[in-house]
């Protein structure tokens, strides 16, 4: 759940936890190095999705930040306990579109709530929608230790002294669950040249209109670089604009938290390639942060690293033990307490 934060605050999109996008992975099937494997995690409780929302995955392949492939996922009214699913692909032009457009590849396909991933074949694809453990991992206490919360709702205001680790070594995420869409594909369909930039939206409609309100690309830059007052603009906003629109907002915060330079800032975003927000990722190479995303990536240690201009120290968590080396790859849901 990197991107789950909304400040200290901690509020989903329109106060709606399933239309909260929590993280974006890339990486090369362990089974098979010629196939890439995307994940989009949403819902944090782990529940039905929202069924007038639009959940994308979208891939732009020659470096110019629009869409040149979008997976959109939309999802049915839940009834007695039960959801479906369907999927279309889009391209070209067609993947620029708001609406869930292009090829329909699966339609109402089962929601997968219980132990047994539901997992739908269609032509090269294979996909999967539904509750699975949640492999991101996190010391929240020792986040919270970081940074003044008294009466401030974000993550600008940096109050570590350097004296005391802040970390209180334990996960705060062992047992949780989340909403997980999985796509798996033979990497040449993606036609990275060398790479692609992958990014997540949810869309909603309200009131006959379609609402961007929440987006994924790098691990914890939107939680960590917004504030209240930025996030639902930031959420609505296009990775075609961010390095415009985003860069002084950054530079600024940078300067607060690792006592950076405005030159300094600018040198380390664009060698970080955290503008756009997008993750970036060359299937010709391993897939380990900040070339896609793999389950033991700590992003965390990452995220304060960047900010803190290296002075945070680890925080010695441990990926968790629970993944799969098949699909979907997100290990067995955990047992909902209640």
């Amino acid at each position: 759940m990197s991107n789950h934060f909304t400040g200290l605050s901690l509020g989903p999109p329109l106060g709606d936890q399933r239309l909260d996008l929590c993280d974006l992975y890339a990486f090369q099937s362990p089974k098979d190095p010629e196939r890439t494997v995307l994940i989009l995690n949403a819902n944090p409780q782990a529940d039905a999705l929202h069924p007038d929302a639009i959940y994308r995955l979208a891939i732009d392949n020659n470096n110019d930040l629009l869409n040149d492939i979008a997976f959109s996922f939309v999802f049915s009214t839940p009834q007695n306990g039960k959801q479906t699913f369907d999927v279309f692909v889009a391209k070209g032009d067609e993947s620029r579109s708001v609406e869930a457009s292009g090829t329909k590849v699966v339609s109402d396909a089962e929601v997968s709530f219980g132990p047994t991933p539901n997992i739908v074949k269609s032509g090269n694809y294979t996909f999967f929608a539904g509750a699975r453990s949640d492999a991101f991992f996190f010391d929240y206490d020792g986040i919270k230790n970081l940074y003044d919360t008294s009466g401030k709702k974000n993550f600008t205001s940096m109050h570590w002294d350097g004296a005391k680790s802040p970390w209180s070594g334990v996960d705060s995420n062992t047992t949780a669950n989340v909403f997980s869409m999985v796509i798996e594909l033979p990497t040449s369909e993606l036609e990275a040249n060398p790479i692609i930039r992958i990014w997540g939206r949810c869309s909603v409609r309200k009131d006959g209109q379609l609402l961007h309100v929440d987006r994924a690309g790098h691990p914890s830059v939107s939680s960590f670089f917004n504030t209240d007052d930025t996030k639902e603009e930031y959420n609505a906003s296009e990775p075609v604009n961010d390095y415009k629109r985003w860069l002084e907002l950054f530079i600024h915060l940078m300067g607060h938290t690792g006592d950076y330079t405005r030159e300094e800032s600018i040198a380390a975003i664009n060698e970080s390639g955290i503008l756009p927000d997008m993750l970036s990722f060359d299937p010709s190479k391993p897939a380990a942060y900040p070339n896609g995303r793999v389950f033991t990536d700590d992003v965390i240690n990452a995220r304060l690293s960047f900010l803190s201009k290296g002075e945070i120290p680890p925080d010695g968590l441990s990926p968790h033990t629970d993944t799969l080396s098949e699909f979907p790859y997100l290990g067995t849901p955990h047992a909902i307490k209640g």
